[in-house]
C-alpha cells in the first residue's frame, strides 16, 4: 500500500474493533491501550487486547492522548539558517536521534535570521501545543532570548545574554588552548593566530585567542602582537592573512599558524605554496571546525579542531525531554576534540631554538 492507502486503512480502525477482535469491552480496551488497567483487569486479557490490536493495525489517536496526557510527544527545533546550509546539519541530527530514540518527533522551522518569520513560528510551534522548544543557531553566539518560548526550552549553539535558560555552546576557550598546545609540543615558539575580523561580534574570535594567550604565557613565550592578524575568515582572508606574515623577514616570519577556522586555513596553504612552503616541514598549520570538504581533503590533511555538532544537538534535546539535567544559570561548554592529521611538525632545524 501507498502512504494514503495506509492511511485510509489505519483511519477504518477503531477501538470498537480492537474490542470485537479482542471479545471484551471497548471500556476493557481503553484502559488497557491507555496503560490504565492495573490489577483490574488480567494480564492475560490485557495481552489479548494489545495483540488485536497489533493484528488489526489499530494506531490510538495523538491527539485524544495528547488531551489527556497533556503531551503532544513533538519538540519543535527553531533554528536561524542551520537547515539550508552544510556545516552545522549534525546537530539537526543528533537532535532529531534523540526525539527519535525517546518516541518524539522533531518539528524543524528555519527562520533564515528573520526576526518577523521567528516570532509567527514560535506561535506556530505553541499553537501545536509542543511539549518544548530548542532555539538554535548556526554559530555560537549570545542572543537575547525571544518572547513566547515554551517552558523548559533550550538554547543550542547560543546562550542568552540574560541567562535563565538551558544552553550547550562550543568550549572556545578551552579549544584555543588545546589548538595552541598542539604547536608548542611540536617546538613551535613563533606561532601566530589567524583571528576573524575586530568588531564581528564573533564570539568564538575571542575566546579562542584568550586560550592562544593562556598558551603562549604557560610556555613563557612573550605574545607578539603582530602575530594576531586578523581577516575575513574565508579562503581569500586567510591567504591574503598568512601572506602578509610569511613575507616577513625570516628570523621573524612565523613558524606555525592557528587558524580561527578550516577556510582560513586552506587559503594559508596557498600562501604557503606560493612562497615555495612545504606543511609542515617549513610551516605548521591547525585549523578550526573540522569542516567536510575541506579539512580531511587538504594536502596535507589539515590537523584541527572538532566542533561537537552532533553531541550538542542530542544533549539540548535530552534537556528538552528531561532526560539530562541542566543549569539554566550557566552554559554548558561543550569540549571541541584535537582531529591530529598531518599538518603539525617541529620548526624547521633553524629556527627551533629561536
Amino acid at each position: 500500500m501507498n502512504v494514503s492507502e495506509v492511511r485510509t486503512a489505519m483511519a477504518r480502525v477503531r477501538m470498537s474493533d480492537v474490542a470485537a477482535a479482542a471479545g471484551v469491552s471497548t471500556a476493557t480496551v481503553s484502559l488497557v491501550l491507555s496503560g490504565a488497567g492495573g490489577e483490574r483487569i488480567s494480564a492475560q486479557t490485557q495481552a489479548k487486547v494489545r495483540e488485536a490490536a497489533e493484528a488489526i493495525g489499530y494506531a490510538p489517536n495523538s491527539v485524544a492522548r495528547s488531551l489527556r496526557t497533556q503531551k503532544t510527544r513533538m519538540i519543535g527545533l527553531l533554528s536561524d539558517t542551520i537547515a539550508t546550509t552544510p556545516f552545522a546539519g549534525r546537530m539537526l541530527a543528533g537532535a532529531n536521534d534523540a526525539a527519535r530514540e525517546h518516541g518524539h518527533l522533531m518539528v524543524l522551522v528555519d527562520t533564515d535570521g528573520d526576526l518577523a518569520q521567528e516570532r509567527q513560528a514560535i506561535e506556530a510551534l505553541t499553537g501545536q501545543r509542543v511539549d518544548a522548544m530548542i532555539y538554535a543557531r548556526m554559530w555560537h553566539q549570545v542572543v537575547d532570548a525571544p518572547t513566547g518560548l515554551a517552558e523548559g526550552s533550550v538554547f543550542l549553539d547560543c546562550r542568552p545574554a540574560d541567562g535563565g535558560w538551558p544552553a550547550v555552546v562550543p568550549d572556545d576557550r578551552d579549544g584555543g588552548v588545546a589548538a595552541t598546545r598542539e604547536l608548542v609540543a611540536a617546538g613551535h615558539r613563533r606561532i601566530a593566530y589567524l583571528d576573524a575580523p575586530a568588531g564581528s561580534g564573533v564570539v568564538a574570535s575571542e575566546l579562542r585567542h584568550q586560550g592562544y594567550l593562556q598558551v603562549l604565557a604557560e610556555a613563557g613565550i612573550t605574545p607578539d602582537p603582530a602575530l594576531h592578524v586578523r581577516a575575513e575568515t574565508d579562503a581569500g582572508g586567510g591567504r591574503a592573512a598568512a601572506g602578509a606574515l610569511l613575507d616577513l623577514p625570516a628570523e621573524v616570519r612565523p613558524t606555525a599558524l592557528f587558524c580561527f577556522n578550516d577556510r582560513m586555513a586552506m587559503g594559508a596553504y596557498t600562501a604557503a605554496h606560493r612562497r615555495g612552503l612545504r606543511i609542515p616541514q617549513d610551516l605548521s598549520v591547525v585549523g578550526y571546525d573540522d569542516q567536510q570538504l575541506i579539512a580531511a581533503e587538504l594536502d596535507p590533511p589539515l590537523t584541527t579542531l572538532a566542533l561537537p555538532h552532533y553531541e550538542m544537538g542530542r544533549w539540548a534535546m535530552e534537556v528538552a525531554l528531561g532526560k539530562r539535567q541542566a543549569d539554566p544559570a550557566e552554559p554548558y561548554r561543550m569540549r571541541c576534540p584535537v582531529i591530529r592529521r598531518d599538518s603539525v611538525g617541529p620548526p624547521p632545524p633553524q629556527r627551533a631554538s629561536r
